[in-house]
């Protein structure tokens, strides 16, 4: 059951990767009903992931790296572990400032209200991190499950 599990977090960050590619497509093209819907997607799909993840580890499946290069993956691994732990504040913190700017504008239609304009420029602020950070969390996640399921060893917890 655990590795059913871990397989159904790589899909839930796999497509909340996906979602917030094109949360930055909309936003970039002006449609930022798309974009609000994109990233609110992509978010709920990364706290799937986050609970699937948490629940694997609390079964007690997990994976020792048995493979060549070790001191790579290990880099890989650290950088991965410390962005993700700042990757939920971060997040967070955007999701703050864009919902209460929302608030504040009343509607999509009206986020340039002087009310609003502060929120969405603390949000873009926030953006600014919290997407690369994103991204490479994801990206490494990836990599590091493809490592694992070809170099990794169950270990029994």
């Amino acid at each position: 059951m655990a590795e059913t599990i871990s397989q159904w977090s790589v899909i839930m960050i796999v497509l909340s990767g996906l979602a917030l590619l094109a949360g930055v497509y909309f936003i970039r093209t002006g449609n930022r009903e798309a974009h609000m819907r994109a990233m609110i997607l992509a978010s709920a799909l990364a706290t799937v992931f986050l609970v699937l993840y948490l629940t694997r580890l609390g079964l007690g499946y997990e994976k020792k790296y048995i493979g060549p290069n070790r001191a790579a993956y290990f880099a890989l691994l650290i950088s991965h572990v410390i962005l993700a732990a700042a990757n939920l504040p971060l997040a967070l913190g955007a999701l703050w400032h864009a919902r209460n700017g929302l608030r504040a504008a009343g509607n999509l239609g009206n986020i340039d209200a002087p009310a609003a304009r502060a929120h969405f420029n603390r949000h873009r602020a926030w953006v600014r991190w919290t997407v690369p950070v994103w991204l490479y969390v994801a990206a490494t996640g990836w990599i590091i499950y493809a490592l694992l399921h070809n170099y990794g060893e169950v270990i029994k917890g």
